[in-house]
């Protein structure tokens, strides 16, 4: 009787963790290529929602979906007109930032979960943990991170959309995200969040691979494994173009 008892207490955690609803994500492209024609792609993140006996809840859940690129090291500088020159007056290093980060819901942020738990999953653009270097004041750190938000959302790398998520028959989800032609190479993770009143009941993460194919990955990888060759290969290549152009318009006048 003990043993029933003791297998039961275990088996308890188990089936109630098989009670919930589960993701089940795909993506349209395990591998994103870029080319010197590369302009720019969309990727599609679609998936189903699996209930336990196939029974729908009569209240509509909430579907979110996160793409997010390899953090880097990144130094954001600040520009000020001085005696009418706009140079660098101030800058301010993060350790640690994502190189690429879009997030869609089917309906605003704000109205699908609290802060407390978009700050958790890092759920919206305010809620991104960008580890800013040390030694900053506050209010420093804070202008340089509004200044990072702002200056890669217009260059296209970091997205918000409230309408991008779409839901049929509470099963089914689709949500379109554009990737920029600027955007960095690396391992990105796609992940999905089942929200019901506020709280994450399921996730599940995917992986896309954004690389660089034919003559653009010979050179990335050439300066990567031989920097110094590569950059002195580009200063002789620089240094002919220069003289090839100083001959060429000095023997026309």
């Amino acid at each position: 009787m003990r043993l029933r008892l003791l297998f039961a207490a275990l088996l308890a955690p188990l089936l109630m963790g098989q009670a919930g609803p589960r993701l089940v994500p795909d993506i349209s492209a395990r591998a994103i290529e870029i080319r010197y024609s590369f302009t720019g792609a969309q990727l599609l993140l679609f998936g189903a929602i699996l209930y336990p006996g196939g029974r729908t809840p009569t209240r509509p859940l909430d579907v979110v979906v996160v793409l997010k690129g390899p953090v880097q090291p990144m130094i954001v500088r600040e520009k000020q007109k001085i005696a009418g020159i706009w140079m660098n007056a101030d800058s301010h290093r993060f350790s640690s930032a994502p190189s690429y980060y879009a997030v869609a819901s089917n309906r605003p942020l704000a109205q699908v979960v609290g802060e407390r738990t978009a700050a958790v999953y890092e759920l919206g653009l305010g809620n991104l943990q960008l580890s800013p270097g040390g030694g900053a004041q506050p209010d420093k750190a804070q202008r340089f991170e509004n200044g990072l938000l702002d200056l890669r959302t217009r260059q296209g790398l970091y997205a918000e959309n409230s309408n991008g998520v779409e839901i049929s028959d509470g099963v089914l989800y689709r949500a379109r995200i554009s990737i920029p032609s600027q955007v960095p190479i690396g391992t990105y993770e796609t992940e999905t969040f089942l929200i019901d009143r506020g709280k994450v009941i399921a996730a599940a993460t995917k992986e896309v691979e954004v690389r660089k194919t034919g003559f653009e990955r010979f050179i990335a990888t050439t300066a990567r494994r031989h920097a110094f060759l590569y950059g002195l290969a580009a200063v002789l290549l620089s240094l002919g173009l220069g003289w090839g152009a100083a001959a060429l318009f000095g023997s026309r006048s």
